[in-house]
């Protein structure tokens, strides 16, 4: 099998950052280093709950950490930028039709939205209800 000759040009370290698509697209990827460590605080706690309560305890004590708080403040902003970025192309990648007729991307969009909405208040509901 022949080796491929071609032109191929160097590319350096910060490509991405001379077009805006490509950096934004870089963005919404790095959303996943906060929202890494906000699943680990979260399996974290599990575990130290199923410790016991001296364990379960020092937990608390760690997400009550400034730092700790910051980072997952940051991880919410991370998820929320994704979930919007990932919203607005939707309707690009899998167009709607309900008869025939395309359903206009702002209802796509909007529709999306709703569902964060309707999944927020139910968590507050069913979790609001045992304080």
């Amino acid at each position: 099998m022949a080796k491929h000759v071609g032109y191929f040009p160097e590319l350096k370290r910060n490509w991405w950052l001379k077009n805006r698509y490509f950096t934004l697209y870089m963005v919404r990827e790095a959303t996943v280093l906060p929202l890494v460590f906000f699943i680990a605080c979260l399996l974290a706690g599990l575990y130290s709950l199923l410790q016991g309560q001296q364990s379960f305890q020092g937990w608390l004590q760690f997400m009550q950490n400034p730092i700790t708080i910051v980072i997952n403040l940051l991880a919410l902003v991370a998820s929320l930028f994704h979930a919007a970025t990932f919203f607005t192309l939707f309707p690009r990648v899998m167009p709607l039709r309900v008869g025939g007729k395309a359903i206009p991307a702002k209802w796509i969009i909007l529709g999306q939205w709703f569902g964060v909405l309707l999944v927020m208040v139910l968590f507050a509901w069913v979790f609001g209800r045992g304080v």
